[in-house]
């Protein structure tokens, strides 16, 4: 069983880290303008653009 790599609003963090918002059902396709954001772990996840969208954590960028 894998670890859950996309949250909803409310859901804690599992781990220190950027996120960032990503469609529900196309996040290969992007989206315009996503919100992104730090999170330490246990924070809340903020609520996101609107309901169709999840929190991601960021691939870090060598």
């Amino acid at each position: 069983m894998g670890e859950k790599t996309e949250f909803e609003p409310g859901d804690k963090v599992p781990n220190d880290g950027r996120y960032i918002e990503i469609g529900e059902k196309a996040f290969h396709m992007g989206i315009t303008d996503p919100k992104m954001t730090f999170l330490q772990k246990g924070d809340a996840f903020p609520e996101t653009t609107n309901h169709n969208r999840k929190w991601k954590r960021k691939q870090r960028e060598n």
